[in-house]
């Protein structure tokens, strides 16, 4: 039997110190957690730093380090530091080192890092190597060279490189939230359909079960089963909890494609057992004619400057759309006359909070909102313009009417100065993959001392 524990979804959300003395005490083969994704946007990944804090990062990754001693296991994190960019790595790495000083430990550490240089993807899209999946945008040299960080999101076969050093932690760049939980029993000889339905499942801690926030599972492979056990007081797994959870992030409710092949759970079975646990068996692993990692890149794609007012008068609050609509219509024209800015250098939008600001023209709900917030969002080329615009955009969101003839209102800035420079903003720009010969070719694998 193979025995891994998954304490939460992320490190930084916290997880069930009860629920995870009982992981501990059932002596697991291996703890994973997973260290973040793209769930939050491309500024982290563009700048390569963490979301989480570092004061509450450290707390929960030392909870970890002392568990991981305790159980006498290997301690394996991926995507370290949100994006799993190199110095999200060495971030987590100094972390790391620190607790080990501070607790008076010692232990052995692999460092995985998921980098690519520019130079090194342009040469291998210029060669074919770099391939876009489905609804990826058209790229070229130039927009790889404009990347700020690029990273390959790394699967088993690196994993278990990892793991065969012997390291009692393993800090990994970019990965597949499922593969640092499918690579040991893999390693140990589970079949592969097994390991990946059960690391899908598990990737996010008990967010397959009841009481989702614990965070805490256990992940037994037993056979040609392998079963999900949710371990803080009161949590339960069902067949639904379970088999909903391939959903999550995922287009296919059947099919989940990794590095080296596709998991096919079509003929998979969920049982309940004992009204807390599900075992699960029929899984399939399928593995593709050639090696291929996904590509991840975020750059600069202008610099932002953000304003807001607030509107309590009931006309205007009834009348926003209208009143925004007409806004950036008059600041737009005033830019181009005065600055010296061609249409294609800056962007004007007003986002309305309070009345469909997070889906637009697809709300389907109505409200009657008391107040509405205006958000001004200006993006330019550069940090000057941007800033430059904000200040035109001002008195507008401040003063600017209905209609021409009627007195003159004002509305409420909650900030002064009322203008904020949110400097450089970052998209996505790879939606690739890349073949590889090597698995490792992409990667890289040092051992160190802490």
């Amino acid at each position: 039997m193979v025995r891994i524990l998954i304490p939460s979804g992320a490190l930084g959300l916290g997880y069930d110190p009860e629920a995870l003395k009982r992981g501990i005490a059932n002596r697991p083969d291996l703890i994973a957690i997973d260290g973040g994704s793209t769930d939050s946007g491309p500024s982290y990944l563009g700048r390569g730093v963490s979301k989480y804090a570092r004061s509450s990062t450290k707390v929960e990754w030392a909870g970890l380090m002392d568990a991981a001693r305790r159980a006498g296991c290997p301690l394996v994190i991926g995507t370290a530091g949100t994006c799993g960019s190199g110095s999200a790595v060495d971030w987590l790495l100094d972390i790391t080192r620190e607790v080990l000083a501070e607790t008076g430990n010692s232990a052995k550490i692999a460092v995985l890092k998921s980098d690519q240089t520019p130079d090194a993807i342009a040469k291998a899209f210029a060669a074919g190597q770099v391939t876009p999946l489905p609804a990826a945008p058209e790229i070229d040299a130039a927009l790889i060279e404009s990347c700020t960080n690029i990273v390959a999101l790394a699967g088993v076969e690196q994993i278990s490189e990892a793991l065969a050093t012997g390291a009692d932690i393993v800090i990994a760049g970019r990965t597949t939230d499922t593969a640092i939980i499918a690579a040991l029993p893999i390693d140990r000889g589970v079949d592969a359909g097994l390991a990946w339905h059960a690391a899908k499942i598990g990737e996010c801690g008990a967010l397959c079960a009841t009481n989702p926030q614990s965070g805490v599972l256990q992940v037994d492979f037993e056979g040609d089963a392998f079963v999900l056990t949710p371990l803080a007081e009161g949590a339960h797994a069902t067949p639904h909890t379970v088999s909903a959870h391939m959903l999550y992030e995922n287009s296919d409710p059947y099919l989940l494609y990794e590095p080296g092949g596709v998991l096919d759970v079509t003929d998979a079975v969920y049982t309940a057992l004992g009204g807390t646990r599900v075992s699960v068996t029929g899984s399939k692993w399928v593995p593709s004619e050639t090696y291929a990692v996904k590509l991840e890149g975020a750059r600069i794609s202008g610099f932002q400057t953000i304003v807001m007012a607030l509107l309590r008068d009931k006309r205007y609050v009834a009348n926003a759309a209208i009143w925004a609509d007409d806004i950036v219509a008059k600041c737009t024209a005033k830019v181009l006359a005065r600055t010296g800015a061609k249409a294609d250098d800056f962007s004007i939008e007003i986002r309305l909070i309070g009345q469909n600001a997070t889906l637009g023209a697809l709300e389907a709900r109505v409200g009657d909102p008391v107040e509405i917030g205006a958000l001004g969002l200006v993006t330019a080329k550069t940090q000057a313009l941007s800033g430059e615009v904000g200040k035109l955009l001002n008195p507008y969101l401040l003063h600017h009417p209905l209609t021409r003839d009627e007195e003159q209102p004002t509305f409420a800035f909650p900030f002064s100065p009322a203008e904020i420079d949110r400097g450089p903003i970052y998209e996505f720009c790879l939606n690739h993959v890349l073949r590889l010969d090597d698995p490792m070719a992409a990667f890289s694998l040092e051992v160190v001392d802490g």
